[in-house]
């Protein structure tokens, strides 16, 4: 894989950190952007790239639109060129999502700051249906997909667990395998696996390197404190990192999935937020620019203040980001293998079932008024019929729910 010499770490920094800033309405909008500005604009890559790119994210665990800002970041200059794209496409939604829940913490209990989420939640449980229902459209194509689809998101609502979630995507896996994957004998050519081969053992030995040092740091900086409060505060942010760092890198299937397993760890067994502090940390996601997995942020924070908030989102991105570098040297053979498109064809009905299910979960989290539900068929007609921007639907929903709550 080459890599454009004249491309600078300045540029990718300040391109991104411009895209991070205007990239409202979810993981399309923003790789859309991306492309106008690197393939037509400045041509700084092909459109085979950035098409690449999605496909590999698409099969990887984590936030598909941070992935894809990882992969052309590497392919244009390599490990740094990653990390400083990485940072800046998350520096804008970062640094908003923060004073969000600066503010959040003082003024929760405020009635228009209240009445502001009244109005978000039923909107976004609207918006998550309409993607559900979309990619449904675009996705099924027999009965079976269809019964995946169901049974994967009864699955969720009636057992929501961590451990259901990778079940769902284990299984989804397998019966596409086994129903699709007929005669879907992989035909490797030498070549192309001894070039691979020798790509990787050269290009991805610093990213092996930088992993083990994270892991490091994560396990050994505890060590490094002797007070028993400086400890304790350490070893919390040691298990925000692993928490999240763990999830990030067993969801499939983009943000909208993550909802109902990340509730579950962090609400109901980790208890580290309330169930309304949770929804309202979805709805945050869903009102800054960038991904939703932006709402670690929220969590981190209120377990942990900044430093909570910056380990939660690091662990939440980097690792996934970090795989879907390493796995860019075998993109050639990935494009070319029928058993991995078998494999989907279970998979994403799976995915899709889940995103209904995250409607659902959502959705109890809303106030039963029927201001609630005027938004909510609002939203869902808007989203469906006139494809209106999402980044104009939360806001709003947010100043009808001011509106609406505060005068009725």
């Amino acid at each position: 894989m080459e890599k454009d010499q004249e491309t600078s770490l300045k540029y990718l920094f300040f391109t991104f950190l411009k895209i991070g800033a205007i990239s409202w309405g979810g993981f399309m909008a923003l790789i859309s952007v991306v492309q106008k500005q690197l393939v037509e604009k400045d041509k700084k890559v092909a459109d085979e790239v950035i098409l690449d790119s999605i496909s590999l994210a698409s099969v990887l665990p984590g936030p598909v639109a941070f992935n894809v800002v990882a992969y052309l970041g590497f392919h244009l200059r390599g490990i740094k060129g990653a990390l400083v794209s990485m940072v800046a496409i998350l520096l804008p939604a970062f640094s908003l999502i923060l004073g969000l829940t600066y503010i959040y913490s003082i003024y929760e209990e405020v009635p228009a700051f209240t009445n502001f989420f009244l109005g978000v939640l039923p909107a976004v449980a609207a918006i998550i249906i309409s993607v559900a229902l979309n990619m449904a459209r675009k996705n099924m194509k027999d009965l079976l997909q269809l019964v995946i689809l169901i049974l994967s998101g009864l699955a969720l609502i009636f057992f929501r667990s961590f451990y259901t979630t990778v079940l769902i995507m284990a299984g989804g896996a397998i019966l596409g395998l086994l129903f699709y994957g007929k005669g879907a004998e992989e035909k490797a050519e030498p070549e192309l696996v001894q070039k691979t081969s020798k790509q990787n053992i050269r290009l991805f030995l610093p990213v092996v390197i930088v992993l083990l040092v994270l892991v490091g740091l994560v396990w050994g900086f505890p060590l490094l404190f002797h007070e028993e409060a400086t400890f304790t505060q350490v070893l919390l942010l040691r298990d925000i990192a692993m928490t999240f760092s763990g999830m990030s890198l067993t969801l499939f299937g983009g943000g909208y999935v993550i909802i109902p397993a990340i509730h579950e760890i962090v609400v109901e067994g980790l208890n580290w937020v309330t169930a309304k502090e949770f929804t309202d940390a979805i709805a945050m996601g869903q009102i800054t620019p960038g991904p939703i997995f932006i709402s670690a942020t929220f969590i981190g924070y209120k377990v942990a203040n900044f430093w909570g908030a910056l380990v939660a989102t690091i662990a939440i991105f980097f690792p996934p980001a970090i795989l879907m570098i390493f796995c860019s040297g075998f993109m050639d053979q990935i494009k070319q293998s029928r058993i991995i498109s078998a494999i989907f064809k279970g998979l994403r009905p799976a995915v899709i079932g889940m995103i209904f299910s995250a409607a659902y979960t959502i959705g109890k989290g809303m106030e039963m008024h029927w201001a609630t539900w005027l938004i909510f068929i609002g939203v869902l007609f808007l989203s469906i019929k006139l494809k209106v921007n999402v980044a104009y639907l939360i806001p709003l929903s947010g100043l009808m729910g001011i509106l609406l709550f505060s005068l009725f």
